[in-house]
């Protein structure tokens, strides 16, 4: 008996005007089997403007701003968040970010990792990835 195999689906992929158009060979969002793939996202306001000299706290800000509009242009939200993994140039910004990250995420409470880093691109002080549900 001859075994069916389906074609493989490929995963469907969104870069919102919301955010700066990628950089490189990437798309902000990959979406496959009910999870949306958040690729690292760093200060740059949806104009492309670099925030590598603002405050770490800024910095924060528009990275989970950036995470935010990736989610919902792939249909899903803070709310749907499974994990977060946060690398930080500096371990002495991690109370910072936590508070900021708190208001951020609200009742959310995905699995996390912050991870101290020596340098990000650019020089920046902070860079996000994320998988939500869809």
């Amino acid at each position: 008996m001859a075994v069916s195999q389906s074609e493989p689906q490929l995963p469907q992929t969104s870069n919102p005007a919301s955010l700066a158009k990628p950089g490189g060979h990437y798309s902000h969002v990959a979406i496959a089997n009910g999870f949306a793939f958040v690729s690292g996202q760093l200060p740059i306001d949806a104009q492309g403007q670099k925030l590598a000299d603002a405050s770490f706290e800024v910095q924060a800000e528009q990275v989970l701003a950036n995470v935010r509009h990736a989610l919902e242009s792939a249909g899903s939200s803070v709310a749907q968040l499974v994990q977060v993994r946060v690398y930080i140039s500096d371990i002495d910004n991690w109370p910072s970010f936590n508070q900021i990250y708190a208001r951020w995420a609200g009742e959310a409470r995905p699995a996390r990792a912050v991870v101290p880093v020596p340098q990000l691109h650019y020089g920046f002080k902070i860079e996000v990835e994320a998988t939500g549900l869809i």
